[in-house]
């Protein structure tokens, strides 16, 4: 199963550890609206006759949204982004607390009414949260559930009590999303304002032990006296959350239960399962007095009347059902486009969330749900499950009650194919609308909007013969393009200026990819980083000049200087990220877990440890680690039957991003000047003149590098480059050559000839 930000060994190991991975997730224009299915809905009703409702969504695409509602509008008022995997549910605690919890395998806790800020990252769990239940008059209990059988109950008011006198400040320091406490244990907030997890305080919840597998669902009584849980083992267990004790098992369903609900004494328990089917259980009873077959696929979520006396239903069927639990009387109130993940009853209205990033808002009645059933179309549900499939196969499906929903939260197309195109700079997308766009990585934006049009034609049409290294990886998993940078990989790729089109560049400089985004990314922090702490000062750990950080930098011992340091805080314009939409980002440092943030609200005050040191090295310091060998080792033989011949030292080694017109002036070189120009290194290496970094302005014979034609296009005689009897185009790269033409693992050979006649 995908996981995200890596958690490399932090201990001061000799073993060589994995380093922190730094992720870059590319956000929509619209970045009020979710880009993926939503997972969750909470309602936080105003106390005040004139006060704004809101409706709370958590999505697939690791944020929650607060709406603010209207009669016939919804408003999104705030982002709450910390998260840095899906946001699986969400529930509303004394209405002054808003509780999510992740695949990231954390909960969080947030001002509702604030503008996004997490006040504490709660971790015990050892995999995905999947769950969450809170007692409505109980305002400090709330109970997570996950993968591998965790199911744990938490005291909010100990888990977030103050443990320093300086935690005053701990909603401030908490501002950036990024800190919380390590197994809930609280935070300790230093000079910086940074959070560190402390080990002093060590608030454990109570684990309720007894599931072997998964757990999908968990519901709690009104006084927090009873907790119900259902997951993989199709029984529904029910627990007294103050001790952690199980009290009961309740067989029935022959699959997983992936919805529950209890009613505000306990005494009733509603179940939704994969099976289809809808079960009542009588908790003083123990047993199950009634089963509901009204869907015809999996039930995956559940929403009652406030006197328990009706359920509405949604699944995998696409379906939203009204059952009447005493006469078993049912009606399908609407059909979507998508499976349905979660309801919320908002007095006579539905809201209901899907796999898809919209939200929409139905009819329900639900002060008085009789209404619906005088409208007709209405069944009697049996009570086995294939009793609905056979009616369904009979062809006498329920005709629904509303055609339209009253008012929807459109979300935006989430991304569900992708493509790295061979410039290893463009991704090919295509979302769930069918819209096939171009982006452009490096800076965050889509170059080229397709419309619909077939994603793999499209593919073919782009192709280049272009060899680069991969030094990124992309997933969609959050519905938008993820784009994981990790060292030293990702410094493996360069390109020359020209090719990126830097004006003012010497269009020979190598420009390596990543350390170029990286700049680009974290240039909002770095500037507010300088203005708090004053620019250019030699502190450790601080910023530094260009030739400060040179110097420094060749003193490291296992680390390269990249290239030049003139325009070191420079961003070119093919690394300028958009400040209308920026991107998230998602990584680690060395202490706290992983974070997530846009890169606009980056506010200079993180701690460096927040950072993988690899990034701090390349934005701050201008280091690079080691990379792997970009060379590209070759032999240069005149062709079989040449007359002309030139003197080589054996093996040739040039970066693998040299462009074979570079080739065919060594070879003119040797060949035309008197004193031909001492173009390789003692070790048989292109020297710069020719590797590309710094041009100097060498004359092959009477034409200048930096003059307006290239130089082959002027020089006689014509040289031509070959590789397997294929005549080189002077554009390509020995990259290139080796991966199209060449094809082996061993060392390149080419072959130069005169053209006559031209």
């Amino acid at each position: 199963m995908h996981r995200v930000g890596s958690a490399g060994n932090t201990n001061n190991s000799v073993r060589p550890r994995k380093e922190k991975r730094l992720t870059y997730v590319l956000n929509d224009s619209d970045y009020t609206k979710h880009c993926a299915g939503i997972n969750c809905l909470a309602l936080l009703k105003s106390s005040v006759s004139d006060g704004s409702d809101y409706l709370f969504t958590g999505s697939r695409d690791g944020t929650l949204k607060r709406w603010t509602l209207a009669e016939d509008a919804a408003t999104c008022s705030t982002t709450f982004e910390s998260h840095v995997d899906w946001v699986n549910d969400s529930v509303l605690v004394d209405n002054n607390k808003l509780v999510s919890c992740s695949s990231d395998t954390t909960l969080k806790t947030w001002n509702p009414l604030s503008d996004g800020t997490c006040t504490r990252t709660l971790r015990q769990h050892s995999d995905y949260v999947t769950c969450l239940a809170a007692a409505e008059k109980n305002s400090t209990v709330v109970a997570s559930g996950g993968l591998g059988g965790e199911v744990f109950i938490w005291d909010l008011e100990a888990a977030l009590s103050p443990v320093s006198k300086c935690n005053d400040a701990m909603d401030d320091s908490c501002s950036n999303g990024i800190h919380g406490s390590g197994s809930s244990q609280p935070i300790n907030i230093s000079s910086n304002t940074s959070l560190h997890s402390s080990q002093s305080h060590g608030y454990i919840p109570i684990a309720a032990k007894g599931h072997k597998e998964s757990v999908y669902a968990l519901a709690m009584n009104d006084s927090g006296t009873l907790l119900v849980s259902g997951g993989t083992e199709k029984v529904v267990r029910v627990w007294d959350p103050r001790s952690g004790s199980k009290t009961m098992k309740l067989r029935g369903h022959t699959d997983n239960i992936r919805a529950l609900l209890l009613d505000s004494t306990g005494r009733f328990c509603l179940s939704g399962s994969s099976d289809s089917m809808i079960r009542l259980w009588d908790l003083g009873q123990q047993r199950c007095v009634h089963s509901y077959a009204v869907h015809t696929d999996s039930v995956w979520a559940l929403a009652s009347t406030p006197a328990f006396s009706h359920v509405y239903s949604g699944g995998r069927d696409f379906s939203l059902y009204l059952t009447d639990l005493q006469t078993r009387e049912s009606v399908l109130l609407c059909t979507g486009e998508n499976p349905i993940l979660q309801l919320a009853l908002d007095d006579d209205t539905i809201w209901v969330a899907s796999t898809d990033s919209s939200v929409h808002r139905w009819p329900a009645e639900g002060c008085n749900p009789q209404k619906i059933f005088q409208r007709g179309n209405s069944f009697l549900a049996g009570n086995l499950s294939f009793s609905r499939a056979r009616v369904s196969l009979e062809g006498s499906t329920p005709v629904p009650v509303y055609k339209e929903p009253t008012l929807t939260i459109p979300g935006t197309p989430g991304i569900v194919q992708h493509e790295v195109l061979n410039n290893r700079r463009h991704v090919l997308t295509k979302d769930t609308a069918g819209s096939v766009k171009l982006w452009e990585i490096t800076r965050g934006a889509v170059i080229e909007d397709y419309g619909k049009v077939s994603f793999e034609e499209k593919k073919q049409e782009l192709f280049e013969m272009v060899s680069i290294p991969a030094w990124f990886t992309v997933d969609t998993r959050l519905g938008s393009l993820s784009v994981h940078l990790d060292t030293p990989q990702c410094f493996s790729a360069e390109m020359y200026s020209a090719d990126l089109n830097i004006v003012g560049k010497p269009e020979d400089d190598k420009v390596n990819l990543a350390r170029e985004t990286l700049k680009g990314l974290l240039a909002h922090w770095v500037m507010r980083r300088k203005q708090r702490m004053g620019s250019h000062t030699s502190a450790n750990g601080e910023l530094l000049s260009g030739k400060e950080m040179t110097t420094r930098s060749l003193t490291h011992s296992r680390i390269e200087v990249d290239g030049s340091t003139e325009n070191d805080s420079m961003v070119y314009p093919p690394f300028d990220f958009s400040v209308a939409s920026p991107p998230s980002i998602i990584t680690e440092g060395s202490q706290g877990g992983p974070w997530r943030k846009r890169i606009t609200d980056l506010d200079g005050t993180e701690d460096d440890k927040d950072f993988p040191s690899w990034c701090l090295d390349c934005v701050l310091h201008n280091r690079l680690p080691p990379r792997e060998n970009t060379k590209c080792s070759f032999y240069l033989h005149p062709c079989e039957g040449s007359s002309i011949q030139i003197l080589t030292q054996g093996k040739l080694s040039a970066p693998r991003i040299l462009r074979i017109h570079k080739v065919i002036n060594y070879v003119l070189e040797k060949m035309v000047l008197d004193k031909p120009l001492d173009s390789l290194n003692a070790e048989g290496s292109f020297a710069p003149g020719f590797a590309g970094s710094q041009l100097q302005h060498q004359a092959v014979g009477d034409v200048s590098f930096r003059s307006g034609l290239k130089p082959w296009q002027k020089l006689r005689p014509s040289i031509e480059i070959l590789c397997n009897n294929q005549v080189l185009s002077p554009d390509m790269s020995l990259a290139t050559v080796r991966a199209y033409v060449w094809k082996k693992t061993d060392d390149l050979v080419l072959n130069y000839r005169v053209v006559q006649g031209r």
